[in-house]
């Protein structure tokens, strides 16, 4: 039994077994995913509709990220992620 799923082995074969990269990629799809989310709530409540709220708060913006990972629907270019170590 895995405490995490997608397993661990899973997001890492997508960003070449670097466990830093793989932090990196799903924090920066979680931020997005946030944003996305705070929009949703936002005009949820100005539209009074608290079903759209209780849809969009049922999982966390990073376990969305690890799952849009391990599905291969988020990804990265090495190219860019060397050029801004440099």
């Amino acid at each position: 039994m895995s405490l995490i799923e997608p397993k661990i082995e899973e997001l890492l074969s997508e960003t070449d077994q670097d466990r830093f990269l793989l932090c990196s990629v799903a924090s920066h799809r979680a931020h997005d995913i946030n944003d996305m989310l705070r929009s949703q709530r936002d005009r949820a409540i100005q539209l009074q509709t608290a079903v759209e709220v209780a849809r969009a708060s049922k999982k966390k913006p990073l376990s969305i990220a690890f799952d849009e990972i391990s599905k291969e629907e988020v990804s990265f270019d090495p190219s860019t992620i060397d050029a801004q170590a440099h």
